[in-house]
């Protein structure tokens, strides 16, 4: 099984216990998140009546050693910014968090693990499913 970027969706259905996803994590080597997810999470656990639990529960999740933080650097931004330029001839745009997320995967060689249907609209991304 090849590494996993998970989109900030499947960190959320993981904590659900979503059988689907809980198996595919577990069988991953190796997992990726980025870190646009990672402030996507941290702005939604601030909604929530439950931050500081939530919190601690990411930490303990980004502490295993199966699990990398991408962040975004100048490659990233190149490979967004030819991401943006496709879908944007396409007539298909995404959400621009979602550009990011897509280029970390391309950047690190990684399939792209979500829910959200608008990623295929990225030519050449790898999902996994």
């Amino acid at each position: 099984m090849t590494p996993l970027l998970i989109d900030t969706n499947i960190y959320s259905y993981a904590l659900r216990g979503e059988e689907e996803v809980v198996t595919l994590l577990q069988r991953a080597p190796r997992i990726g998140i980025s870190t646009i997810s990672v402030g996507e999470l941290l702005a939604g656990f601030k909604a929530g009546s439950q931050e500081q639990k939530n919190r601690d529960e990411l930490a303990v999740f980004l502490d295993s050693p199966r699990v990398s933080v991408f962040p975004i650097d100048t490659d990233t931004a190149e490979f967004y910014s030819e991401i943006w330029s496709r879908l944007r001839s396409q007539g298909t745009p995404i959400p621009t968090n979602d550009l990011w997320i897509a280029a970390t995967a391309f950047q690190h060689g990684m399939k792209l693990f979500t829910k959200d249907e608008h990623f295929k609209n990225v030519p050449g991304l790898f999902l996994a499913s």
